[in-house]
């Protein structure tokens, strides 16, 4: 027997009124609710701070990288984008004396901040003395990695100086000694595809005044 009958309801009936439930189902909850109020956000927004001593001003969307300003924006492009996820060190700068992976930091969080980038260390005619020491010791192969390399190095002889230990000093009290282990542990976070890395460390000591014993 067809109990549908008994309540006044055919199989069509039935069909139609079960579609009609899920299809209601179906559609989020705050569907027809207010949109947040951070979907009004700016997505634009000025930012100011100095590119290898230069004051620069730009207007910028908030997503964009440290990395994507200097190149796409400022079309600073010795900074190399390599893996874009922090894990290379190609696209490294200093800023305020420190250096930082420059795919991984908004261009928006460095207002007032001082930016330096490969192009702001040297020339042609007047090489950094780091960059110099590249030179000679043939610290580079293709040359893509090179200026996160030089930028690091840099920072690493800063730390050095300062008395900053790393993971491989033996003492954190005492001044880190320029060793090829030391050198080498700084610098890991800088990958060199072409595998110069044997002579990056004969750079850096070269640079900082000691040569291998």
């Amino acid at each position: 027997m067809d109990r549908t009958a008994e309540f006044g309801m055919s199989r069509r009936g039935v069909l139609i009124t079960s579609a009609a439930c899920a299809a209601a189902g179906a559609i989020p909850a705050g569907a027809n609710a207010k949109e947040p109020a951070f979907a009004d956000a700016p997505t634009m927004l000025p930012v100011q701070f100095k590119v290898n001593g230069k004051a620069v001003d730009l207007t910028v969307d908030t997503r964009t990288t440290l990395l994507d300003a200097l190149r796409e924006h400022l079309h600073l492009t010795g900074t190399k984008k390599g893996c874009d996820h922090g894990q290379c060190g190609a696209c490294t700068v200093i800023v305020n004396g420190r250096r930082i992976n420059s795919c991984l930091s908004l261009a928006v969080m460095h207002a007032g901040d001082s930016v330096t980038t490969i192009e702001g260390l040297g020339s042609p005619e007047d090489l950094h003395p780091m960059q110099a020491a590249f030179v000679k010791h043939d610290g580079y192969q293709c040359g893509y990695c090179t200026p996160g390399q030089i930028c690091s190095a840099i920072a690493v002889l800063e730390e050095i100086k300062a008395g900053v230990p790393s993971h491989v000093s033996d003492d954190v009290a005492a001044l880190p000694a320029l060793t090829e282990t030391e050198i080498r542990e700084r610098m890991s976070g800088n990958i060199c595809r072409c595998g110069a890395y044997s002579n990056i460390v004969e750079a850096i000591r070269e640079a900082a005044g000691r040569r291998q014993a």
